[in-house]
This record gives structure tokens, C-alpha cells and sequence, in this order.
């Protein structure tokens, strides 16, 4: 099996979104291989299909103040943030080549974050009823997917080195009792590109791809933003 993956560099959450839904449509129709999009987007509040408008906490006056905007997402799950700092993944795989469904595809997804986070040694462990990778009581990874005729989209979001002040104007994944950390919070400066490295290698270790390469949708998406 081959993985694509392109780093998008920092790029606007829309943007992205709408390379995902093209990708999605190419991947259903065998145009392209899986597709790993690597991506840190501008400060954005993304609400999922169960999210709750109260769970954003600050008024538009201090999203406007923070630059922050607020966008619907077609992921499951509550509101979270993405911004600076924050490495993003957005798998596009065909989970009939995996033979695999849902349930199984999230863990491997909790599975890759928490060999990473070793890596760097930091221990980190998945939670059933509260999906993502948590270091303590504190998350230090969102997981949000949408599948469609076995093909994915939307994935993970790691807390690199993200301004943490920013999850101040949401209550995240609507989970009132929990924090949120990032690598930087707990091991100091942290180096984003040596973080995409261990991304891909852990991504293609768990996925058991025999191949990667890159398209140059990165430069392309780039030149449309």
C-alpha cells in the first residue's frame, strides 16, 4: 500500500476543508492513493455534527479581539480549537483496503498519537468514553472523523506548541471537568518538523503502508490561498 502525504504548511481551516472533500471524491473513485494532509490552521473554533453553540464561551467581541473564527464542521463531536502550533492530520484512507471499520480506525488514530507523544517521551493514553489522547486529566489530542462510503476524513489535531490561552473561549469537546496540554506545556521547546517526522512514521508503521510519497497538493493549495 502507498500513503500520499502533503504538508500544507498553515493554511486556512475552509481551505482545507474543502481539499478534503475533493480528495474524499477522488479517493472513493481510486484516482488517488491514501492521503495523509499534515496542516497547522489559523486560530479557529470548529463546531462537530453534536456540537452544543453554548460550549463557545466568549462573545464576538473577544473572538474579534482574539482573531479566532467560528465555523461548522461536518466531523463528529463537540466544539475544539485549531491554530498555530498545533499540528492537524486529516487522514483520506479507504478503510475497505484496511478491511476495518470505524471503532477500529479511531483507536489506530489514538494508537499513532500516543507512540509519538513516547517518542518524545511524554505518556500518553486513550479514554473510551472521551476519545482523543490524554496525558492525566488533560487532553493533549482531539480526535474528530467523518466516514463515507469507507472513505475518511477530518482526524487529529496534537497539541504541539499552540497558545493554550486560546482554549479559554471554549468549553473543549464540551467536557467540563478535563484540561488541555501540549508538548511544549510539559517537555519545553519542541521542534514542529521532528513532530510531522514521527507523524508519518508512526502513521505508516500502524497503517502498515510499504510506500510514501508526495503530490505537491501543498504548493497548489498554497498558490488558491
Amino acid at each position: 500500500m502507498t500513503l500520499c502525504v502533503e504538508d500544507l504548511g498553515r493554511c486556512a481551516y475552509g481551505a482545507v476543508f474543502a481539499l478534503q472533500e475533493r480528495l474524499v471524491l477522488e479517493r472513493g473513485n481510486d484516482d488517488i492513493f491514501d492521503t495523509l494532509l499534515l496542516v497547522e490552521h489559523n486560530p479557529v473554533y470548529t463546531l462537530g455534527r453534536n456540537a452544543k453553540e453554548q460550549n463557545v464561551v466568549a462573545d464576538a467581541s473577544e473572538l474579534a479581539r482574539r482573531g479566532i473564527e467560528v465555523v461548522q464542521s461536518s466531523r463528529g463531536g463537540d466544539v475544539t480549537y485549531h491554530g498555530p502550533g498545533q499540528l492537524v492530520g486529516y487522514p483520506i484512507i479507504d478503510l475497505k483496503v484496511q478491511n476495518e471499520g470505524p471503532v477500529w480506525y479511531v483507536g489506530k488514530l489514538e494508537d499513532v498519537i500516543i507512540a509519538v507523544l513516547k517518542e518524545f517521551g511524554i505518556e500518553g493514553s486513550a479514554d473510551s468514553k472521551n476519545r482523543g489522547v490524554w496525558v492525566g486529566n488533560e487532553k493533549i489530542a482531539a480526535i474528530g472523523v467523518r466516514i463515507k462510503r469507507h472513505i475518511t476524513m477530518h482526524g487529529f489535531s496534537l497539541n504541539v506548541c499552540p497558545n493554550i490561552d486560546d482554549y479559554s473561549g471554549i468549553i473543549p469537546c464540551g467536557i467540563v471537568d478535563k484540561g488541555v496540554t501540549s508538548m511544549a506545556k510539559l517537555i519545553g521547546d519542541v521542534d514542529m518538523d521532528a513532530v510531522k517526522k514521527v507523524v508519518v512514521e508512526k502513521f505508516v508503521a500502524m497503517f502498515g503502508y510499504e510506500r510514501v510519497e508526495g503530490k505537491g497538493r501543498g504548493e497548489r493549495l498554497k498558490a488558491e490561498t
